[in-house]
């Protein structure tokens, strides 16, 4: 099985971002041990600042991946190129959020995603990425 890993703006800056909400690990720290704990899966990873790029990584999905964690950031909640986007595409998509969003700010209750993803994930930390992958391997048993 191959999965992506997107991650939306200022996700390149988890470690040292708001540490109290996101955590002291760098995504790519997390990613080798992601590698290391599902080595029976293929694992890739994407992170841009830029919703363009984004929604242009979603379009490739159909032809390279079976399934794609996505934590969008605060496009979430701004993006409604990007919930088009999972809707066009065929490559199921679980959305994942590190904190707990309904507990922060009100505009951070309103997703543009989770209407056309298969799940949403959010609350559990970087193991919200765990949880993600892992409902992709439970579905393919």
């Amino acid at each position: 099985m191959k999965i992506l890993i997107i991650n939306g703006p200022n996700l390149n800056l988890l470690g040292t971002r708001e540490p109290e909400t996101y955590g002291d690990k760098s995504f790519e720290n997390y990613f080798s041990q992601l590698q290391f704990k599902f080595k029976n899966t293929s694992l890739s990873y994407f992170q841009s600042n830029i919703e363009g790029e984004l929604i242009d990584k979603l379009h490739e999905c159909d032809h390279e991946f079976d399934g794609v964690v996505l934590n969008a950031a605060a496009y979430t909640h701004t993006s409604i190129g990007l919930g088009d986007a999972l809707k066009a595409i065929k490559t199921p998509v679980v959305e994942v959020h590190i904190s707990n969003t309904h507990a922060r700010e009100d505009f951070r209750k309103k997703s543009f995603l989770s209407a056309n993803a298969k799940g949403v994930i959010f609350g559990f930390g970087l193991a919200s990425y765990d949880l993600a992958i892992e409902s992709f391997l439970i579905e393919k048993q």
